[in-house]
């Protein structure tokens, strides 16, 4: 399972890129600036492939964040992990787009 500090310490600086942010530090600020990025590189502005599944993990981490039992949390944070694998390919495209 993957841990939310290395979810965090593995996708925060490119989600923060897009979101023009400086890269979060806590699940609550991590998923606040996905979704940001989420929208800023789906369909509605620049529609790079993949970025759809960057709001299927924004669900899951915003389930984690409502989530009281650590289990669930761990669980959570796990599947979100799964729709961000290709982060940096998608953030690499966005790069090159602005």
């Amino acid at each position: 399972m993957t841990s939310i500090d290395k979810l965090i310490a593995q996708y925060a600086t490119d989600v923060a890129f897009v979101a023009e942010r400086e890269p979060a530090t806590t699940l609550a600020d991590f998923t606040q600036q996905l979704a940001t990025a989420a929208d800023l590189l789906g369909p509605s502005w620049v529609d790079i492939e993949g970025a759809e599944e960057l709001d299927t993990a924004v669900v899951y981490l915003t389930d984690a964040l409502d989530s009281t039992d650590d289990a669930e949390r761990a669980v959570l944070v796990s599947r979100a992990a799964r729709y961000l694998v290709d982060v940096d390919d998608i953030v690499s495209e966005y790069r090159l787009s602005v």
